[in-house]
């Protein structure tokens, strides 16, 4: 299975998401803020990168940029709920920054596993 990275800041979503992952058999790392994330993903780089976009500190579309600029080979689903605009103006954008596949919380665990399979090489997943 997948090293998976996930940086949200939601307290309530991010364990839960991660449980969910280590019930598909992944390994996974979690960071609360894309500051933290980069700095998570430059020590231990993972597989697969999710990240919330609407986040203290360093907000998704910035985390995805950077994480882009030094590493142009990363694999990166957004996820967003929102926050004061709609969620797929905020999905679009970030897969125009280079996210590869998107997720609009709430998303089911068939949804979860669809992005995960299309990210990931069958041997991985």
């Amino acid at each position: 299975m997948a090293h998976l990275l996930i940086i949200d800041d939601d307290d309530l979503f991010r364990p839960m998401l991660r449980e969910n992952l280590e019930q598909l058999g992944h390994t996974v790392t979690e960071a609360s803020n894309g500051k933290e994330g980069l700095a998570r993903y430059a020590s231990a780089p993972a597989d697969l990168v999710f990240t919330d976009l609407i986040m203290p500190e360093k907000e998704g579309i910035e985390t995805i940029i950077e994480l882009r600029k030094k590493w142009p080979d990363i694999k990166i689903i957004a996820m967003s709920g929102g926050g004061r605009g709609t969620a797929t103006n905020y999905l679009k954008t970030a897969q125009q920054l280079g996210a590869k596949y998107t997720l609009a919380k709430p998303f089911s665990n068939d949804e979860l596993v669809a992005a995960i399979n299309n990210m990931l090489p069958a041997k991985e997943s």
